[in-house]
C-alpha cells in the first residue's frame, strides 16, 4: 500500500554538531550548484570504491577457496542483503548526516582496503588449524561481506539528506539524480578493478589504494562542504579518524609486498624458486634446488609434482598414441610434460599445444627446473605453441586434422575448466579427430569423485564418442603401493594438501570403443605396464555410476 504523501519540512534536521543545535543550517561555503555537484561526484567515488570491494572479495575468495560461481553467490547476496540492513540502520544517522556520513566512510575504507590482506593472512597462517579456523577463510569472507554490505547500504540515506541540505528538491528527482551518479560510479569501479587495478596492483595494493581513495573523498566531502554542520570538536575527531586510517592503509601499502612474500611462504614453504603472476593466473615454481622435487602451483593448487608427475603424464598420453599418432593436439599442458610423453613416439609429425597462459608456455620453455624436467620439448621443431581459447581454436580447425588430442586440463568441478567437459566442446573436438582418431581426457580421481568422473564419461557418449575408463594411482614408495602423497608440512596451514586424491582418472574415446594398450613401437614406459594400465581399467569400473546425464553448456553437471 502506498503510504499518503507528507510534505517535506523546509529544511533538513540540523546534523550533529551543528552549532546551537537548533534553527536553519549554517551556509555552505560554495554556490548550491557547485554543492549538488560535489556531493554527486562524491556519490559516484564511493560507489566506484563500494563495487571494487565486492569484486576484490569475490576474486580473492575465488583463488583461495575455489568455486567462483559459489563465491560470487555467497559474497553478492550476503552484500545485498547487509545493505538492506544498512539503509534501516542509517535511519538512526539522518540528524547527524553530515558526521554519520565521515564517519561511516573512515570505516568503510579501512574495512572494505584491508580486507584482502586480512584474508590472504588468515588463509595462509591459520587453514590448517582444524577446528573453527579451518573453515577461518569463509566465515572472514561471511564477515567481510555483511559488513562492508551494512556500510554501503547506510551511505544512500546520508547522502540522499546531504543533497537536500544543499538545495531542497523533489524527493523523487533527488533520488534519481543519486542513483545515476551511483550506478556509473559502480560502472567505472566494476571496469577499473578487472583492467586497471588487478593487472597493474594486485589484489592486495588495489584494494588499499581504493581505501585510501574511499578516505580522502569522503573526508573532503564533509571536512571541506559540510564543515559549519559540525562542532570544532566533531571537526577534530573526524579529521583524526581519517589520518589515522590513511595511515594505517599507508602504512599496509608500503609492507604490502613483503607481506605477500611472507605469506607465499606460510602458503608454499621455504623454497619457493619463481612466482610470478601472469595475464591468467599466479605461478608459483617450488624446490628443484638442493635435491628437493620441484612442484608447479596454478592460482594456489597443486599441478606437477616432481616425484609423481611422470605416472600421470605416461598414463594419459601412452594409451591414446597406440595407433596413428602423426598430427597431435595437446589442450592445456603449457608445463611440456605431456608434449614430453608424445614427442617420445616415432612417428610423431607435429604436436600443436594450445595454453591459454603464454606466461606459463615461457616459463616452461625458459625455466631451467621446468624445461629439463620437460626434457625440452619446446626446442622440437615439431612442437608449435598457441595461446588462445580452446573453443574458439577448435572452431577454426578443419575437420579430421588431428590423429590424437590430449586433454590434460583441470578438474572439470572447476568453475572455469566446466565448459571444456561440455557436450558441446566434445562435439567440437570429434569434428577435429580423423575417422580413427583417439582423445585422451583427465576427468579427476575417480575413486573421490566417481560422480563427477562418470559425468564426463556420459557427455564424451552423448557426443559420439564413447569411452573407455582407467585410473592411475600416486605412489607411495616407502610403503611401495598405490597411495596419497605425505602432505608437505610447510604448506599445510593452507590446506593446500588437505586431503590428496588418491590417485587420477582418464578417459580414452573414439568413434567407436577404443582398446586400451600400449604402442608397441615407442619406448617402454617407466611407470605403466600393460597389467597395470587393464588393472587400472578394472578399478575405474567398479566404481561406474550408471543413469547420469550429460553436461552442457547451458546445463552443467559438474
Amino acid at each position: 500500500m502506498i503510504e499518503p504523501h507528507v510534505p517535506a519540512p523546509p529544511g533538513p534536521p540540523p546534523s550533529w554538531g551543528a552549532p546551537g543545535g537548533t534553527g536553519a543550517p549554517a551556509p555552505l561555503p560554495v554556490r548550491p550548484g557547485t554543492g549538488r555537484f560535489l556531493v554527486l561526484a562524491g556519490v559516484f567515488v564511493c560507489a566506484a570504491c563500494g563495487l571494487v570491494y565486492e569484486l576484490e572479495l569475490v576474486a580473492l575468495a575465488s583463488y583461495l577457496m575455489g568455486d567462483s560461481v559459489t563465491q560470487a553467490s555467497v559474497v553478492l547476496s550476503v552484500m545485498v542483503f547487509a545493505m538492506g540492513l544498512g539503509s534501516l540502520a542509517a535511519k538512526r544517522l539522518r540528524r547527524f548526516a553530515a558526521a554519520g556520513f565521515g564517519a561511516l566512510e573512515a570505516v568503510l575504507a579501512l574495512v572494505g582496503g584491508s580486507s584482502a590482506m586480512v584474508l590472504y593472512a588468515v588463509f595462509a597462517w591459520t587453514g590448517g588449524w582444524g577446528g573453527l579456523w579451518a573453515d577461518g577463510p569463509r566465515v572472514l569472507l561471511v564477515g567481510f561481506s555483511l559488513t562492508i554490505g551494512v556500510l554501503i547500504g547506510a551511505e544512500v540515506p546520508l547522502l540522499m539528506e546531504l543533497i537536500q541540505r544543499v538545495r531542497r528538491q523533489d524527493p523523487g528527482g533527488a533520488v534519481a539524480d543519486l542513483f545515476a551518479a551511483d550506478y556509473v560510479g559502480a560502472l567505472v569501479g566494476g571496469l577499473a578493478f578487472p583492467f586497471v587495478l588487478l593487472p597493474f596492483l594486485g589484489q592486495l595494493t588495489g584494494a588499499l589504494l581504493t581505501g585510501t581513495v574511499n578516505a580522502v573523498v569522503g573526508a573532503a566531502l564533509v571536512l571541506g562542504l559540510f564543515r559549519r554542520d559540525l562542532t570544532r570538536r566533531a571537526r577534530w575527531l573526524l579529521l583524526t579518524a581519517n589520518v589515522l586510517v590513511l595511515a594505517l592503509l599507508a602504512t599496509a601499502t608500503v609492507l604490502a609486498d613483503d607481506f605477500e612474500r611472507a605469506a607465499r611462504h606460510a602458503v608454499y614453504g621455504q623454497d619457493v624458486r619463481v612466482a610470478v603472476r601472469t595475464d591468467v593466473q599466479e605461478v608459483v615454481l617450488t624446490g628443484d634446488a638442493d635435491g628437493r622435487p620441484l612442484d608447479l602451483f596454478l592460482d594456489g593448487r597443486l599441478r606437477v609434482s616432481d616425484s609423481d608427475e611422470r605416472r600421470y603424464h605416461e598414463a594419459l598420453v601412452r594409451p591414446a598414441m597406440d595407433g596413428p599418432h602423426a598430427r597431435v593436439l595437446i589442450l592445456g599442458g603449457g608445463d611440456g610434460l605431456a608434449a614430453r610423453e608424445v614427442l617420445r613416439h616415432p612417428g610423431v609429425r607435429r604436436v600443436d599445444v594450445v595454453e591459454p597462459d603464454a606466461g606459463l608456455v615461457r616459463l616452461a620453455r625458459n625455466d631451467p627446473g621446468l624445461s629439463a624436467l620437460n626434457e625440452h620439448a619446446y626446442g622440437d621443431p615439431r612442437l608449435h605453441a598457441g595461446t588462445a581459447d580452446a573453443f574458439r581454436r577448435l572452431r577454426s580447425t578443419p575437420s579430421a586434422a588431428y590423429d590424437v588430442v590430449i586433454s590434460d586440463l583441470p578438474d572439470p568441478d572447476i568453475t572455469a575448466s566446466t565448459k571444456l567437459y561440455s557436450q558441446e566442446f566434445y562435439g567440437l573436438l570429434r569434428r577435429v579427430l580423423a575417422p580413427d582418431g583417439r582423445l585422451a581426457v583427465h576427468a579427476g580421481p575417480v575413486a573421490d569423485r566417481p560422480r563427477t568422473f562418470w559425468t564426463v564419461d556420459a557427455t564424451l557418449r552423448a557426443a559420439g564418442l564413447p569411452a573407455v575408463a582407467y585410473r592411475v594411482g600416486t605412489r607411495d614408495a616407502r610403503e611401495g603401493r598405490d597411495a596419497a602423497p605425505a602432505p608437505d608440512p610447510g604448506r599445510a596451514a593452507a590446506g593446500l594438501h588437505a586431503p590428496a586424491p588418491r590417485g587420477w582418472g582418464f578417459l580414452l574415446a573414439a568413434r567407436a570403443a577404443p582398446a586400451l594398450r600400449l604402442d608397441p613401437a615407442a619406448p617402454r614406459p617407466r611407470t605403466l605396464t600393460p597389467e597395470s594400465l587393464a588393472g587400472g581399467a578394472r578399478d575405474a569400473a567398479r566404481t561406474r555410476v550408471p543413469g547420469l546425464s550429460p553436461s552442457t553448456l547451458v546445463h552443467p553437471r559438474y
